[in-house]
């Protein structure tokens, strides 16, 4: 049993409202040259939910579930409200509507997503059918400042305690966290998202141009909500190359037509000293751990 910080970490309550789809440009330029117009971030997404596949989709940057944001600040997006919003909010946390026809509903924060600066909540389809752009949904936020006892070089970002106990890691014989994961990413797939200061919110993308790479690293099946492991990367105080470094994360957005862009990942875990052992399994998704998405019961 890891010995966690949680008594010490304050839970508070944030609010954000159902965000309205966002177009920034008339057309999107594709890596291939192509000018598309498809759908992208924001707004209620019936069909597209954790456990499902992150490519394939006719669209970019897709955001499972439900996309939001406060509107508290002037400029919502990169306002401190807004911020505080984004970077409270922690994969795993009870999210409740509290205006609208589906006042009182459940979901579950699944990720962040940054640039857009969008909070990304799983409810079930009862309650999608319910929901309206501008209903607020208010997060119990819980999970910033979590920490293993004793061991400061392994650093935790954006997860729920509780998740991460459902997770069931632990310490092997090599005194490494043991820590599940679906996939191995190389360091040199990350792409959008590197040069941030922080980890605290947001993402960074795997960049998925190259098929044959793709398919020679077994990527073409990663799922939203896959807990995925990024190799020879330091994600401490912001996102770097560090060889024998190890960062843990997760999926949050799909797969994207961009240059330089791609699934996004948030992260979760991450060791400067490499004091992480990915243990591959399938299972490795917070569907499968918190039974949300494709994974709830019907």
């Amino acid at each position: 049993m890891l010995k966690l910080n949680t008594n010490q970490l304050v839970k508070i309550s944030v609010v954000g409202e159902v965000a309205s789809p966002v177009y920034r440009d008339i057309y999107q330029v594709s890596h291939k040259g192509e000018a598309l117009n498809l759908p992208s971030v924001g707004g209620i997404v019936y069909n597209v939910k954790i456990g499902d596949p992150v490519r394939g989709w006719i669209g970019d940057h897709i955001e499972p579930g439900v996309s939001t944001v406060n509107k508290e600040g002037k400029e919502e997006r990169y306002s401190p409200e807004n911020a505080g919003y984004n970077i409270l909010s922690c994969i795993g946390n009870e999210a409740t509507v509290i205006s609208g026809d589906a006042k009182g509903a459940k979901g579950v924060v699944t990720g962040t997503h940054g640039g857009i600066e969008h909070v990304l909540i799983d409810f079930p389809d009862k309650v999608l059918g319910k929901l309206h752009h501008g209903d607020k949904i208010q997060v119990k936020a819980f999970g910033l400042g979590l920490a293993i006892l004793g061991r400061p070089e392994i650093k935790f970002f954006n997860l729920d305690p509780g998740l991460l106990i459902k997770m069931k890691p632990y310490f092997d014989k090599d005194n490494n966290l043991a820590v599940p994961a679906a996939a191995k990413i190389p360091a040199y797939l990350m792409g959008s998202g590197l040069g941030q200061r922080s980890v605290v919110s947001g993402d960074y993308d795997i960049t998925m141009a190259d098929e044959n790479t793709i398919k020679k690293l077994g990527l073409n099946n990663l799922r939203f909500g896959d807990i995925v492991v990024i190799e020879d990367t330091d994600n401490s105080y912001g996102r770097c190359y560090r060889p024998g470094a190890v960062s843990i994360g997760v999926i949050v957005h799909s797969d994207c037509v961009l240059a330089g862009h791609g699934p996004g990942v948030a992260t979760i875990i991450t060791s400067s000293k490499g004091k992480i052992k990915p243990k591959i399994d399938k299972n490795a998704n917070i569907g499968y751990y918190l039974k949300i998405g494709r994974f709830r019961k019907k």
